[in-house]
């Protein structure tokens, strides 16, 4: 099927090594659309949306915010956060205005020492377009981990 204007864009945006080092898409050779579908079903398999992940990274990046560069305890003795700010701001590959801060926030769980290290614009991929990135790209996000390290076995549960 051929693609429209807006697709080869974006699919021209997410491959570029302007935005990101690596691009977006990693070694990922599926379409971007081919991704977003695969890890939406992936995230579902756990009970969870891209919504209620999301909200529950920005949470945990709000509150690691006020000790920057230092790790909070999230959830007694099982989850501690830490977030670091860089100069400037990335902007979302999908043809809408927004510049999102250069912070990278780590989880970690402390039963499995387990990490999940993620971005503000990669909060922001998740909620509005679904998208974790591409398997190999650097900030990928994967699904099931995710939910994993952020929600099981805590008190919290996907809202």
């Amino acid at each position: 099927m051929k693609k429209s204007p807006q697709e080869k864009k974006l699919d021209e945006m997410l491959h570029s090594t302007r935005l990101v080092a690596g691009g977006f898409m990693g070694t990922d050779t599926r379409q971007p659309q081919e991704v977003i579908q695969h890890d939406t079903a992936e995230l579902e398999k756990s009970g969870c949306t891209p919504r209620q992940l999301a909200g529950r990274m920005r949470e945990l990046t709000e509150l690691s915010k006020p000790r920057l560069g230092n790790w909070t305890e999230a959830e007694a003795g099982k989850l501690r956060v830490k977030s670091e700010d860089f100069k400037g701001g990335l902007v979302c590959p999908w043809p809408h205005p927004g510049i999102y801060e250069k912070r990278v926030t780590t989880a970690e769980r402390l039963d499995t020492a387990q990490t999940l290290v993620w971005t503000d614009l990669n909060i922001h991929m998740i909620e509005a377009h679904g998208f974790f990135e591409g398997k190999g790209a650097f900030f990928r996000v994967e699904p099931a981990q995710a939910v994993q390290i952020l929600f099981e076995g805590l008190t919290l549960t996907p809202k």
